[in-house]
């Protein structure tokens, strides 16, 4: 794939447990691109109310106005399965991602071997310290700017 003319998207799940079987998506952020051109973005939480474990309801409480909520645990997952559509989707990590779109039929890939970049604990601070990207926690904003910077030679 050529990420400086093809679409794909760039995605980031945030569940509350790795196995599908035992929990549920409680945050989508993707983008939707056409080479470097930003077409959407897929920002969808459930609520707050939905998420017993606290940690979780932690980790996703930064910029509250950015998301939209939804009150039903299947509806996100159902939603993005429309916005895709037959996008390939380049995700974050192998371990749980896949398994919850696992009834999706879009070509799924690492994003890391596209910007040069290894799988490891602490790759996002290892992508900001080499594309000189300021901190966020939109995970797929600091990626979508590191395929920028990667395309003009770092």
């Amino acid at each position: 794939m050529n990420l400086y003319k093809d679409k794909y998207i760039i995605v980031e799940i945030i569940p509350t447990h790795s196995d599908p079987n035992k929990g549920f998506i409680t945050q989508i952020s993707a983008l939707k691109l056409e080479g470097l051109k930003l077409l959407d973005r897929f920002d969808y939480r459930v609520k707050d109310e939905l998420i017993e474990n606290e940690d979780i309801k932690n980790m996703i409480s930064y910029d509250k106005n950015m998301f939209t909520y939804v009150d039903n645990i299947y509806f996100i997952i159902e939603k993005f399965k429309r916005w895709v559509e037959d996008y390939p989707i380049l995700i974050m990590e192998e371990e749980y991602t896949p398994k919850y779109l696992k009834d999706f039929s879009n070509k799924k890939e690492l994003i890391y071997p596209y910007i040069d970049m290894e799988n490891t604990i602490d790759v996002f601070s290892k992508i900001m310290d080499k594309y000189k990207i300021e901190p966020t926690l939109h995970l797929v904003d600091i990626l979508y700017e590191a395929i920028i910077f990667h395309g003009k030679g770092d």
